[in-house]
C-alpha cells in the first residue's frame, strides 16, 4: 500500500492512504505537535468527511490498537503448525504494580515460562525487550506461551 506524504505549507504534513473502497485515510501532524486523524469524503479525496484531533496520549493508544493485532496475528500465524503455544496481549494497566518497573522485576519467564517478544509504547514497537526494559502504563505486551503460563502472566501483571 502507498502513503502518500503531503506537506501542507504552515500547516504541517498529511500522511494518508486509500481504502479499498476508495475512500483515503490518514493522519495530519502539525508544526505544533498535534495530531489529527482524517477520513476523506468519497468522492473527493482531498475533502475531509472527518477530523479528529488526537493529544500525543491519545494518538499512541490508537497507534497501540492498531498495531499490535496486527504482530499478534502475524505470530499466531506463524505458530499456527506449533501445538500448546499461544499468543497473547497484555496491557500494562494504570493500577499495575509493574507501572513503572522493569520487565526483570516481573520474573515472568522464570515464574510463568512465557516470553514477552515485545512491547508496544506510543505506537512503537519494542521488540525482544530486556530485563532493564521499564513499563508504563498504557504498555501491551504481546506475550508467548502456554495458555496456563498467559494465565499466569496475565494474574502477575494485575496482581504482581
Amino acid at each position: 500500500m502507498n502513503v502518500e506524504v503531503t506537506p501542507l505549507p504552515g500547516i504541517g504534513v498529511r500522511k494518508d492512504f486509500e481504502l479499498a473502497s476508495g475512500r483515503r485515510i490518514g493522519v495530519v501532524s502539525h508544526r505544533d505537535g498535534t495530531t489529527d486523524l482524517i477520513v476523506s469524503k468519497r468522492d473527493d479525496p482531498d475533502a475531509c468527511a472527518a477530523q479528529v484531533p488526537l493529544s500525543n496520549e491519545e494518538a499512541a493508544v490508537l497507534g497501540n490498537l492498531l498495531g499490535a493485532p496486527q504482530l499478534v496475528a502475524q505470530l499466531q500465524e506463524e505458530h499456527r503448525d506449533l501445538p500448546g503455544i499461544n499468543t497473547k496481549q497484555l496491557p500494562i494497566g494504570d493500577g499495575s504494580p509493574y507501572d513503572g518497573r522493569t520487565l526483570g522485576d516481573t520474573a515472568m519467564r522464570t515464574r510463568t515460562k512465557v516470553s514477552i517478544v515485545a512491547v508496544m509504547r506510543a505506537g512503537q514497537v519494542h521488540p525482544s525487550p530486556g530485563p532493564d526494559f521499564t513499563f508504563t502504563a498504557g504498555d501491551l505486551l504481546v506475550v508467548v506461551g502456554t495458555s496456563e503460563g498467559l494465565d499466569g502472566a496475565t494474574k502477575i501483571l494485575a496482581h504482581g
